[in-house]
């Protein structure tokens, strides 16, 4: 099987580390700031950073329906933090009019923006993931929760009794980042979903 181009959306937010971690689990990674990028990619990878701020990036660089169009025909993606909440169907606490995150319906579930607090609220904390032999080390910071899902979403893992990780079909989100641990097990996940192993 050859190696899957997986590629980071490269316009804010903790991108180097995706893409590292990336390399690590085995796909070819690459940044995607143009239509052309997206459309070479064979996964895309939203990452943590401020999601009005990457919603309101989408939109400049003419890339918001592009995406949404490849998500809707079965474009693997994995959403951390931010990305979560981009990957949500419906936004809780969006942000003011004409500066709010936008979804991109890629998992039928509805999520709160800084759900756990702000940023002195962050935490971290060895937590269960399905599908995994091992507890993930999940780093929140400003993090969102899962307040709904939908019934073809699989719940992978909560923090108490909040849902912090849930898939739907070929897409992934978790509510931590966790790129900023040596813990590559949920990229080398998302690389195997790429490649239809998971």
């Amino acid at each position: 099987m050859s190696i899957p181009r997986v590629g980071v959306l490269a316009l804010q937010g903790d991108t180097r580390e995706h893409l590292a971690a990336l390399g690590e689990a085995g796909a070819e990674p690459m940044t995607v700031r143009r239509r052309s990028e997206l459309d070479a990619v064979d996964g895309l990878v939203i990452p943590g950073g401020e999601s009005t701020t990457i919603s309101h990036l989408l939109c400049g660089f003419d890339l918001l329906e592009p995406l949404r169009a490849r998500l809707a025909a079965g474009l693997p993606a994995y959403g951390a933090c931010a990305g979560m909440i981009m990957l949500a169907s419906e936004i809780l606490d969006a942000g003011v009019r004409g500066r709010q995150a936008l979804p991109l319906r890629g998992i039928d579930m509805t999520v709160r923006r800084n759900a756990f607090g702000r940023q002195v609220d962050s935490f971290e904390g060895d937590i269960a993931f399905t599908g995994l032999d091992h507890p993930v080390r999940a780093v929140f910071i400003r993090a969102p929760w899962v307040e709904r899902v939908g019934a073809g979403v699989t719940v992978l893992a909560r923090a108490g009794d909040h849902i912090v990780a849930v898939r739907e079909g070929s897409v992934l989100a978790t509510a931590f980042h966790p790129e900023v641990t040596g813990d590559r097990s949920i990229h080398r996940l998302f690389v195997d979903i790429v490649n239809g192993k998971a």
